[in-house]
């Protein structure tokens, strides 16, 4: 990816490094991250454990401050903005899905949704709501609390939720993690709708090989760097990629410690 901002590209990650700590203490959990996530595109984000996935997916995303380097979203270095702005870009233009589905118990399926809209002060268009929640095949749900739902379809409510607000990016932290086969599948086509259907960004960390394949993309990381890339993956090509970097990331490093041991 160039390093010049490309109008199709939606987040750019420029020379991104993170570092915790200091001295005896310091942990290097990013380490010169360049990439670009383009508009209607979806990138899966894979390594070995403590690679830096969710610490790329958080500096990205606006929930973390990359020690330098920066992170542009619609012309603006998040690195560098100030936190209410901050907050007003992650609010209107970002959308976020994690493994824990986030809802509140006491609200149901539309109030939830309409959750965020709400926060910020905005009137949430019905007609988008009700489109949304048929999206997701929940518009006969729309009235029932959390508890009343399946895992898989908690997990779709958080995508609509994540929806509503039409943001120019999604990021999803393993949003499979904890589903069974069937509804982490429903759940990635859902994903793979929002790109087509919507032309929203897509952007998630997982572990799985097969949930990766649903991608356009996969970016691997390893010791805190992108080390390969694959495109139109499969998720044998996936798990072969991931074969390797598991071994590439147990070998010393400068400093005598395995070169994963020292990422989150």
């Amino acid at each position: 990816m160039s390093q010049h901002q490309d109008a199709t590209v939606v987040v750019q990650l420029l020379s991104l490094r993170k570092v915790y700590g200091k001295q005896r203490t310091r942990v290097v959990a990013l380490d010169g991250v360049t990439a670009g996530f383009g508009r209607g595109s979806f990138t899966a984000v894979m390594g070995p454990s403590g690679s830096g996935k969710s610490t790329l997916l958080h500096c990205a995303a606006g929930l973390d401050r990359p020690t330098s380097g920066a992170v542009i979203l619609a012309g603006r270095d998040l690195a560098t903005t100030r936190e209410a702005e901050l907050t007003r870009l992650r609010r209107d233009r970002i959308g976020f899905v994690f493994q824990a589905f986030n809802l509140l118990p006491s609200l149901n399926v539309e109030q939830n949704v309409t959750l965020p809209l709400k926060l910020a002060g905005r009137r949430a268009d019905k007609d988008l709501v009700r489109r949304v929640l048929s999206q997701v095949g929940l518009g006969e749900r729309r009235g029932h609390r959390p508890g009343e739902l399946s895992g898989g379809q908690q997990q779709r409510v958080a995508i609509a939720r994540a929806l509503v607000t039409r943001p120019e990016v999604v990021f999803a932290d393993e949003p499979t993690g904890s589903l069974d086969t069937g509804s982490a599948r429903e759940v990635l086509v859902l994903l793979q709708e929002a790109k087509n259907l919507a032309g929203q960004t897509i952007v998630m960390v997982t572990h799985d090989p097969v949930a990766a394949s649903y991608a356009d993309r996969v970016l691997f990381l390893a010791d805190g760097r992108v080390v390969d890339e694959l495109r139109q993956p499969t998720s044998g090509e996936v798990a072969r990629r991931m074969t390797q970097l598991g071994s590439w990331a147990e070998r010393p490093g400068p400093d005598g410690l395995r070169q994963g041991a020292v990422m989150r």
